[in-house]
């Protein structure tokens, strides 16, 4: 794979990437096809692609659609971090104006680009249609300063897993030592007026993402103006959210992308529309409203819909209006009113308003259903279904969507996590009381991905013991997760060495006899090993003499004693003088059960000696004991 800079120092060698995707045999094919079908009077229209933007937190997506939509969407959000789903439509005359000084007066056919903006990978692959992924196209989004992040890679999973094609964005070039800002350039005309070692630093840093995207997925990736055939490699396109270089070359290259691979994918129908619900939300004056983007047909103010529910069975209800945001404006953030119209067709953002859609499923899909409403509602039905493999024991795992949930295990099956059980909404105590009856108690765990839980829910963890974790971002939960079972196996190991009768060997001292019975009390060195309350004493010729009720240090009373120690110790069912006396050496009486999991522990030196002993004596009586 080489990297190198020397073709992008001339801005012609960009246009001719450019003229690839526009002179390709297949376009010219198709330019020519579209051009008969009019001959004959057939009406082609061609669809906007949906293009999503995904990337790690903080990487710049939100920036990089400002720039382009001319909005100030990120500094609105909490932390400036995305929230919520977004869509926005950019019309081709924006493209246009944009990309001028790299296409001239040429003229594409796609009528503009609808860009998703998600808080994280996990809502990409909530927002489905039947067929799979709901975008067409996807930019992913990377710092080239910080390079490849945890959900960078589970985004590339995803995309691979829905084939869905991709363009990496390598944001934050003015961030690279040394860079000269150069407001809205071409990378090509920017690049010519940079520091020959800022541009190799950048195409280091480029050449380390495509290593890394090569070591994870396999994909072959490369600088866009580097590569001659965009079905064997992921373009990666060097850009500036913040001050728009580069902008133009990425806008291009989705345009240039959607028309050379996906003419048959962006035929639009007039048929009844198809869409998937971005959010559902409350709107003061509208109730719940729900943000859908329509990508198949036609939806009227009057239509009957059907609509993906959480509690099952669709939702039938009519369409009382539509509402649509002005182009380059933000459906879940608009600057301006939305306009009302009576007909929307595909692909578009469109803000759908009827009665009865608390119950909608954000994720879901949304169908018109004017004819054949039975045989709809099944097949709204069927899409509803989870399909998802389960392990007989595992975890429990609620989420807000089917999408975000397979994506979810997806994750969780790489990282050779169980689950038991998966299901849509909030976490229930019946959830609790399931998980608490796992035999493993690191699989006594619920994830509440994006979702939260009924109130009787948290009394019902604080009495079972079963651990909740919530987050909306997968990496995160998977990372919580694992952090907590290294916290809970070092707990568990310790609570099981406290279950196993360790070795040990103590003295009853002279002149530390302070009760002879009920119980008796004595003061002890111990010798070797450590002696711990409840466990049986023997003396050296195997006879059994009692438990150790309790363990003195001075004043207070101590769970153990180890090498070294004098404690005072109260024994049951003995008296000093007959079972027991001063001077006499007692070891720890150790079941046989319990020997065979010792070696497991890595037992001291004394402790291995006083071990020999005591198999020593059992062994007298029982040849195979600890055997």
């Amino acid at each position: 794979m080489r990297l190198g800079c020397s073709r992008s120092d001339n801005p012609t060698n960009r246009l001719h990437v450019f003229d690839h995707l526009w002179h390709s045999s297949s376009q010219t094919w198709f330019r020519v096809t579209l051009i008969y079908r009019r001959v004959i009077g057939e009406s082609v229209t061609i669809r906007q692609p949906i293009v999503s933007v995904m990337g790690h937190v903080d990487h710049g997506k939100s920036t990089i659609l400002d720039r382009i939509r001319g909005t100030k969407v990120v500094s609105r959000e909490a932390g400036g971090i995305t929230q919520h789903i977004g869509a926005t439509d950019v019309p081709i005359e924006t493209i246009y104006e944009l990309c001028r000084p790299l296409i001239g007066d040429r003229k594409f056919m796609v009528p503009g680009l609808l860009f998703i903006d998600t808080p994280g990978h996990y809502s990409f692959a909530s927002l489905r249609t039947r067929g799979g992924a709901l975008a067409d196209l996807a930019v992913l989004v990377i710092d080239i300063n910080e390079g490849m992040k945890p959900q960078t890679l589970e985004s590339i999973n995803i995309l691979k897993k829905l084939r869905t094609p991709f363009v990496i964005a390598a944001n934050k070039i003015d961030r690279l030592m040394g860079w000269r800002v150069h407001e809205d350039m071409t990378i090509a005309e920017s690049l010519a007026l940079q520091d020959p070692r800022v541009v190799a630093d950048m195409d280091q840093r480029i050449y380390n993402i495509a290593g890394r995207i090569f070591e994870k997925s396999g994909l072959s990736a490369d600088r866009f103006d580097h590569i001659t055939d965009f079905t064997k490699s992921v373009a990666i396109v060097p850009v500036s959210g913040k001050h728009g270089e580069g902008l133009p070359d990425l806008l291009l290259m989705l345009v240039g992308l959607a028309q050379k691979f996906l003419e048959v994918d962006l035929k639009t129908e007039d048929g009844p529309a198809e869409g998937t619900v971005l959010e559902v939300k409350e709107e003061q004056g509208l109730g719940t409203i729900l943000d859908t983007i329509i990508y198949k047909g036609i939806i009227h103010v009057g239509d009957q819909i059907l609509i993906t529910s959480v509690k099952g069975d669709p939702i039938l209800t009519k369409v009382r209006a539509l509402l649509r945001p002005r182009p380059l404006d933000e459906i879940r953030d608009p600057s301006q009113r939305f306009d009302q119209v009576e007909t929307v067709s595909a692909a578009a953002g469109i803000r759908i308003v009827a009665q009865n859609l608390e119950n909608s499923m954000a994720g879901g899909i949304i169908r018109v259903a004017n004819e054949n409403v039975e045989e709809l509602i099944d097949a709204v039905r069927k899409v509803s279904e989870l399909n998802v493999e389960l392990a007989n024991e595992g975890i429990i795992v609620r989420g807000d969507a089917i999408g975000s949930l397979e994506a979810l295990v997806f994750e969780a099956k790489n990282a050779e996590l169980a689950i038991r059980k998966v299901g849509i909404g909030k976490v229930t105590r019946k959830d609790v009381m399931e998980a608490s009856n796992f035999e493993n108690p690191l699989h006594r765990v619920i994830f509440a991905f994006n979702a939260g839980s009924n109130p009787d829910v948290q009394a019902e963890l604080d009495s079972t013991g079963v651990k909740m974790f919530q987050n909306a971002v997968i990496y995160r939960l998977l990372d919580e997760y694992k952090a907590w079972c290294e916290l809970r196996s070092r707990e568990l190991e310790v609570e099981k060495r406290l279950q196993i009768v360790f070795p040990g060997k103590v003295l009853i001292l002279r002149d530390h006899v302070f009760r002879v019975s009920k119980p008796a009390i004595v003061g002890v060195r111990v010798l070797a090993g450590r002696i711990r309350s409840g466990h049986g004493l023997m003396k050296a010729d195997g006879r059994p003499i009692g438990k150790i009720k309790s363990i003195r240090s001075g004043e207070n009373s101590v769970p153990e004693a180890l090498a070294g120690s004098e404690v005072a110790i109260a024994i049951d069912d003995v008296t000093v003088g007959r079972q027991i006396d001063v001077e006499d050496i007692l070891y720890v009486d150790i079941p046989g059960s319990h020997a065979l999991q010792l070696e497991k522990f890595g037992l001291k030196q004394d402790e291995i000696e006083v071990f020999e002993k005591i198999a020593e004596i059992k062994r007298k009586e029982k040849p195979f004991w600890g055997r």
